[in-house]
């Protein structure tokens, strides 16, 4: 086996992907069509509004991570919220939450994080639920947001390019793989600049320069790209030494990382470099990473090898193709 291959099925076999198959049978569980009104598979619902689309999504954090990282996992159900809303092409309205705390002084710093993310982003926290006394911390946060017009994971098509964009002025959370470039900047100047690097998704969308994105999430980049070409019905191929990666980050822990800032959008050959100009002018790191075709499968490409991350013809990830 080649490094390709053996870098390919150690992310293959990642915690963090394998957990993404857990959605299939809850799709199933569930009885849902192809066709229902509102589409499984994306990053929020969207919810037909007048002229525009309610966008509703929650994330639900291990115990273990709340335990170990309190602070951080309540700013984190703000900061992923408010990224599942712009990869939507939407503007966040707010979030509640729903905690569980052995005790009062054991949430505070959940509740902070939460507070300080809220502050960060704009984004108010209107209300929710706690239960004090638990045996155990548990946390959840789900947001309500609206888009004029969406991006999706549904409409990626062949002959078009896949982008990736990445905030790469961070750090790491050792030892987990969690790349923050959102937490601890601390100014109100560092704070309007996370907005406004949000506002670059619904911009990019109500400009016509894409149709579909998906923000990286704990399955990494290319679990994140197979969930859009899985919805998409498409297949891709990525040039791996074309993703954006901070410095001395390694490559196989870099395509395993869960980015504060990160998108994947196709975009049409001819609007590829606006979409890049926009990332770039905030100082986002943006490239063309792949494109997007009829095949079915996602494939990588690395240092002259080319090998087969998945073949949705044999069979899917999330269970959520039309």
């Amino acid at each position: 086996m080649g490094a390709l291959a053996r870098m390919l099925h150690g992310l293959r076999s990642s915690r963090a992907l394998v957990a993404k198959r857990d959605i299939a049978g809850t799709v199933a569980a569930l009885g849902y069509r192809a066709g229902d009104a509102i589409a499984l598979g994306d990053d929020c619902a969207a919810i037909p509004d007048g002229d525009g689309y309610l966008l509703f999504a929650s994330e639900g954090f291990q115990d273990g991570f709340v335990r170990a990282m309190p602070w951080f996992a309540g700013y984190c159900g703000v900061m992923v919220n408010a990224s599942d809303i712009a990869a939507m092409g939407g503007r966040p309205i707010a979030v509640v939450d729903t905690l569980w705390g052995e005790t009062a002084e054991s949430a505070a710093p959940i509740l902070h994080g939460l507070r300080d993310g809220a502050r960060a982003y704009g984004i108010p926290v209107v209300g929710g639920h706690t239960n004090l006394g638990s045996a155990h911390c548990s946390l959840s946060v789900a947001i309500l947001g609206r888009a004029r017009r969406l991006l999706t994971s549904f409409d990626a098509r062949p002959g078009e390019v896949l982008v990736a964009a990445i905030d790469l002025r961070g750090r790491w959370h050792d030892p987990h793989p969690f790349w923050d470039a959102s937490s601890g900047l601390g100014t109100s100047a560092d704070a309007a600049r996370l907005r406004a690097d949000l506002e670059l998704l619904p911009e990019i969308v109500e400009a016509g320069l894409s149709r579909a994105a998906k923000d990286i999430s704990m399955a990494g980049i290319l679990g994140t790209a197979l969930m859009l070409a899985e919805c998409s019905r498409i297949g891709i191929t990525i040039d791996l030494e074309a993703i954006p990666r901070p410095a001395g980050a390694p490559l196989e822990r870099w395509l395993g990382a869960f980015p504060s800032y990160g998108y994947l959008l196709t975009a049409r050959p001819a609007d590829a470099e606006a979409v890049l100009a926009r990332f770039r002018a905030r100082g986002i790191a943006a490239a063309i990473i792949g494109s997007c075709d009829g095949s079915g499968r996602l494939d990588a490409l690395w240092d002259g090898a080319r090998e087969t991350f998945w073949d949705l013809g044999q069979g899917p990830l999330i269970g959520c193709a039309p």
